[in-house]
């Protein structure tokens, strides 16, 4: 029999479709079994109509056959079939879609809404070649009483004969290669493997996929038992066991779903033993027409934090599974999410492995990320417990997403941020705060810190106290990041306790600081000139109540960021530094010891401002320049 040539202009083309368009090979049975699917379509379409089809749409499914003895992988559907012409054209002719052009078809008489043709481009069935050292198809169209077999071994071209087939429909017989040193071909060989590409890729086409299976039945020997009741035996029976589930969780209504079963699907499909706080459900129609079902979880998976870890929602065309994670339809700040998105809009590229960026994505994913957003503050405002757990879990990650990119996430972010109080004790958002605010307050206090325990005992917080404002006490490392990136909250500014002006002071105590400024400037030159480069200043505090000393910092470096650098591996970042300036109690009887040392004794003089500096230090969190040296001074004044 003659070999006939693929109409296309070389065997380059067929090479680029085998070896370049697709990534992955397993790919393969995805695209068959979607072709096998358009084939049902056509014909169930066909059936609305036509009472000769003889089938219901129960009677349609795809059945799957794998023999690891002769090296083959069978696809067969019951759909429409092709005629010799079809096989010449749509096999023969690499690129052209049947399914594309039957679609077209139908939307020209608007009676395509109810479709689902998966195929479009015309080059999955060669995906089968990735696979495959020969491929056969046996067809019977619908309508027709000659059968063909189109058979090609690839880019040298194809054969098509008559053959004998029974039953309207198509037979895809793909013969396995062997294995090479870089591919094994021989995983595919197995119902196990085959039977988990199907639920990977395929479980919800809508129609039903089998493969045969043995079960066990009890029948009668024709002998009876000393009892004389029949004795029976056990005998193997072939039967067909389904494979795929159909109709997939996200495309049934809420209604239909309970919270059961959707915790139950969350667990299985990505292997947590926690159910999630929450389930988004999308059922959207307009400019792009998709159903989502999204979980938020409660704790964070393995990985999550490291640069292994993949985000992204499993991405569905018309219960095709196109990508297993993709990340461009959600916010970084929000990939702790895992979820489906199913469309029928998706712009897909020719192998339907990735997306085409195109407005319907955008679409899609400015709505999950208004959706995301809106549940997690319904879950802060009404199940408080539930949010806390997720927060505890994701609170850092939201962080660094909310000074990411400049603040370019802020506005989103900022209402689902929360932050120890040190009036409730417990963690609240910023909107809970605001609301308690006494008429007076004008600021939003905070404080950067390594816990709350230290926080508690800084002794800049006791003229906030004294007033009887909150504080909210800041331990992540992010956090002093995140407070310059919002710089207020509704209006109200943040004020850092340790840095900024408290907004305490009316004019004339002002006026008076300052002049007691100017009476003890000798002295705090002094204590400067003893520190040297250990401090930018050395002024008196409006802070300071009962306490001698701390340390704050001018400019945009504060102390938090400089201990958050100091621990960094890189060199440059360590030698990222605060001008840290001295703050002293001119009431403290530290600092009395300090002014009469100055005129009596000024090495004693030196020794103590030497010691207020590491009381400084120490407080602060930072390490002691030289511990000895501290020691020994203060062995020195007993």
């Amino acid at each position: 029999m003659a070999k006939k040539q693929f109409k296309t202009e070389s065997k380059r083309v067929l090479d680029l479709m085998i070896n370049s368009i697709y990534t992955h090979p397993e790919i393969f049975l995805r695209e068959i079994i979607s072709n096998a699917s358009d084939a049902i379509d056509k014909l169930c379409y066909l059936s609305l109509t036509d009472e000769k089809v003889g089938l219901s749409r129960q009677d349609f499914k795809i059945k799957l056959g794998v023999s690891e003895d002769t090296r083959i992988i069978s696809v067969s559907d019951n759909g429409i079939g092709m005629t010799k012409e079809e096989l010449e054209s749509n096999l023969g002719v690499i690129a052209k879609s049947g399914s594309l052009k039957f679609k077209g078809e139908m939307e020209k008489t608007g009676e395509a809404s109810d479709l689902d043709i998966i195929g479009q481009f015309g080059v999955g069935f060669y995906s089968a070649f990735m696979v495959s050292d020969k491929v056969t198809v046996i067809t019977k169209a619908y309508g027709s009483d000659t059968a063909y077999k189109w058979e090609s071994e690839g880019t040298d071209g194809y054969t098509i004969e008559e053959f004998h087939k029974d039953s309207v429909g198509t037979d895809v017989i793909m013969h396995i290669k062997e294995d090479v040193e870089e591919s094994e071909y021989t995983r595919f060989l197995n119902e196990m493997s085959i039977g988990q590409l199907v639920k990977k890729y395929s479980d919800f086409i809508r129609w039903p996929i089998v493969m045969d299976g043995v079960e066990v039945e009890e029948v009668e020997t024709g002998e009876l038992d000393e009892d004389g009741k029949p004795l029976m035996k056990q005998v193997p029976k072939t039967v067909e066991e389904l494979i795929n589930s159909m109709v997939p969780i996200w495309q049934r209504s809420k209604d239909e779903v309970s919270k059961e079963e959707s915790d139950e699907f969350y667990k299985n499909i990505y292997y947590d033993y926690e159910n999630p706080v929450s389930t988004i459900r999308v059922s959207a129609e307009g400019q792009v027409s998709y159903k989502a079902m999204i979980f938020i979880p409660g704790r964070a998976p393995s990985g999550f934090f490291s640069d292994q870890f993949e985000p992204g929602l499993q991405l569905y065309c018309n219960g095709v599974m196109i990508m297993e994670r993709c990340k461009d339809v959600i916010p970084d700040c929000f990939r702790f999410v895992r979820g489906v998105v199913d469309s029928p809009d998706f712009p897909l590229n020719l192998s339907r492995e990735t997306l085409q960026h195109g407005r319907q994505l955008k679409i899609i994913s400015n709505n999950l990320e208004k959706k995301i957003k809106n549940e997690l503050k319904r879950l802060m405002d009404e199940e408080p417990e539930d949010y806390e757990k997720f927060y505890n879990a994701f609170s850092l990650h939201l962080k660094y997403g909310l000074v990411a990119n400049h603040g370019e996430k802020k506005e989103l972010l900022t209402d689902l941020l929360m932050f120890y109080s040190s009036k409730e004790k417990e963690l609240v958002p910023l909107r809970e705060y605001k609301e308690k605010m006494p008429a007076e307050q004008t600021r939003i206090y905070y404080v950067c810190t390594e816990s709350i325990a230290r926080a508690e005992n800084l002794p800049q917080a006791e003229q906030i106290r004294d007033k009887g404002f909150e504080i909210l006490y800041l331990t992540d490392d992010v956090d002093d990041f995140i407070m310059r990136q919002l710089e207020s909250y509704e209006g109200i500014k943040f004020c850092n306790i340790t840095n900024d002006d408290l907004g305490l002071e009316s004019e004339e105590e002002k006026s008076e600081a300052d002049k007691k400024q100017d009476e003890y400037r000798e002295i705090l030159d002094f204590v400067k000139e003893t520190l040297g480069d250990s401090v930018t200043d050395v002024r008196l505090s409006h802070k300071l109540k009962s306490h001698p000393v701390y340390l704050t910092s001018d400019g945009d470096i504060s102390i938090e960021m400089e201990k958050y650098f100091a621990v960094m591996k890189n060199e440059a970042a360590q030698n990222i530094k605060a001008k840290k300036v001295l703050e002293l109690n001119s009431e403290h009887h530290a600092f009395k010891a300090l002014e009469e040392a100055y005129k009596d004794d000024r090495e004693k003089a030196e020794k103590l401002a030497k010691i207020l500096l590491s009381q400084g230090l120490l407080i602060a969190g930072l390490p002691l320049e030289n511990a000895a040296e501290y020691t020994e001074l203060i062995c020195q004044l007993f």
